[in-house]
């Protein structure tokens, strides 16, 4: 199985889903709790069937649901697959899809020496020094945002060593862009978009806005 593209997401039809940076989400809006428990419950009885399991939250009036196929560490077909049943029990349940409303943020943090920094902000962040992924620290959890190294030459404080990465829909990107421009933030390098756009509030703190598309 390969990896799947935003390309590949809306040929399958899954109008309700977008790419993320950590896979293929869901909102969905339900009239209330109950209803959401009564989904919730389809979508783990469809997810023991195919025997591929979801990340859900419910929520009063929202259920989210967030697939990757965590063996391979990336989207698949076996996502895709759970993704249309899981759209087909909201739509039996008069659940309205928001994918509008879905973002997902991770840190990043420039450093020149991952070897030093690395143990310090995975004992930090997870309680387990050796937590280091890569060029990552992601809590298995998921009690708080992944954090991912950024390699950069060595430099002195106080040029600005963290910053967040806000992962929108490709589709929304645009509009958050510009809402946050109006805002008082300014674009400073949208030459790698739609991947992402770096953007600095009022003071000069740098921010990327970010998509899964042309990635």
């Amino acid at each position: 199985m390969t990896g799947i593209t935003v390309q590949d997401v809306a040929d399958a039809g899954l109008e309700d889903w977008r790419l993320l940076a950590s896979g293929l989400h869901a909102r969905f809006r339900t009239a209330d709790m109950t209803v959401g428990a009564a989904l919730l419950a389809g979508v783990v009885a469809a997810a023991e069937e195919l025997d591929h399991h979801p990340d859900v939250t419910l929520r009063r009036r929202e259920v989210d649901v967030a697939l990757v196929s965590h063996d391979v560490g990336r989207v698949t077909s076996r996502d895709l697959r759970l993704a249309r049943r899981v759209s087909d029990l909201a739509a039996e349940h008069g659940a309205t899809a928001q994918p509008h409303l879905l973002a997902e943020v991770e840190v990043a943090l420039d450093t020149a020496d991952l070897a030093a920094q690395g143990p310090v902000w995975a004992a930090l962040l997870t309680g387990d020094a050796h937590a280091v992924d890569g060029d990552d620290v992601a809590d298995p959890r998921h009690r708080v945002p992944l954090l991912w190294f950024q390699g950069t030459d060595a430099h002195a404080t106080p040029r600005q060593r963290f910053h967040l990465d806000v992962w929108v829909p490709h589709d929304v990107a645009d509009e958050r862009i510009a809402a946050a421009v109006a805002a008082g933030a300014r674009v400073v390098d949208d030459g790698p978009a739609p991947s992402f756009t770096v953007l600095a509030d009022p003071e000069g703190n740098r921010v990327c806005v970010c998509t899964a598309l042309g990635r």
